[in-house]
C-alpha cells in the first residue's frame, strides 16, 4: 500500500472513531453545505493533523502534490480541512510551482472556510516570497471569472503588514468595488482593515478619496479600528 493509501487509512480510521453524528448535521448547516461531515470540530482533529505530520511526511515536491491531493478527493469536509493544514504544514512546498494545486483547490472548495484558509496563509506566502511571478497570475485572477480566486486575489496580503504591496491593494479593491457579491464586498473590507493595523492613514486616505466607490459593507469593515 503506497504512502498516500496509508494515510488516508489513517485519516478515515481516526475521524471514523471521533465521528459524532450529533454534531455533523449542525456544522453541516452552518456551513450551508450538502457535504458530509464526520462531527468532528476542530480540536479532535488538531491531533490526528499532527500525527500525520509526523508519520507521512513527504518525500518530495510530486509526493507532496499526491498527499495534499489523496485527502482532498476524500469526499467528508473535515478530511478536506486536513489536506489544507496537510498542505500548509509543509512550509517549503508552499511554492510558485504548486500554485495550480492551490488554484484548483480554491475553485473546487467554492467556499469560505476552504478558501480563506489557502488565501491569506497558502497563496500569500508565495506572493511574499515570489511577487514578480505572482502578480500576473493575480491580474489574472482578480478580473477573472471565478469569484473564490477573486476574493483569493484580494486577501491574499492580509498577513503582509508592512511587506503589503499597497498600491496592488487598493487597486484591487477598486476593481471589483461594484461588485453585489457578498464575498467579494466582505474582502474588500476585511483586507483593508487588516492593513489598516499596519498603515492607518494610508487606510483613512484611501476610504477619504475612493469610499464612495465602495460598498456600504465594504467601508464598515475598513474603518472598524480606525
Amino acid at each position: 500500500m503506497s504512502d498516500s493509501n496509508l494515510m488516508v487509512s489513517f485519516v478515515q480510521a481516526e475521524l471514523s472513531n471521533l465521528a459524532d453524528p450529533a454534531n455533523a448535521i449542525p456544522m453541516a448547516a452552518y456551513m450551508k453545505t450538502d457535504m458530509p461531515f464526520y462531527g468532528v470540530p476542530k480540536p479532535g482533529r488538531v491531533p490526528i493533523a499532527r500525527e500525520v505530520k509526523a508519520r507521512f511526511p513527504p518525500v518530495d515536491a510530486e509526493d507532496y502534490r499526491r498527499m495534499v491531493l489523496a485527502l482532498w478527493g476524500l469526499p467528508h469536509r473535515e478530511e478536506k480541512y486536513l489536506a489544507i493544514s496537510y498542505a500548509w504544514t509543509f512550509r517549503k512546498h508552499v511554492v510558485f510551482s504548486q500554485v495550480d494545486l492551490f488554484e484548483r483547490m480554491i475553485v473546487e472548495g467554492a467556499w469560505w472556510d476552504f478558501v480563506d484558509e489557502l488565501a491569506s496563509p497558502i497563496i500569500g506566502k508565495i506572493v511574499l516570497e515570489d511577487r514578480p511571478v505572482m502578480r500576473p497570475v493575480l491580474e489574472e485572477w482578480v478580473d477573472g471569472p471565478d469569484m473564490w480566486l477573486r476574493r483569493t486575489a484580494i486577501l491574499c496580503q492580509n498577513r503582509h503588514k508592512d511587506q503589503t504591496d499597497q498600491a496592488m491593494l487598493f487597486d484591487f479593491c477598486l476593481r471589483r468595488s461594484t461588485e453585489k457579491e457578498f464575498f467579494i464586498r466582505k474582502a474588500i473590507g476585511w483586507a483593508l482593515r487588516e492593513y489598516a493595523r499596519t498603515q492607518p492613514d494610508e487606510v483613512r486616505r484611501f476610504l477619504a478619496e475612493h469610499g464612495d466607490r465602495l460598498s456600504g459593507l465594504s467601508r464598515r469593515e475598513a474603518a472598524k479600528h480606525l
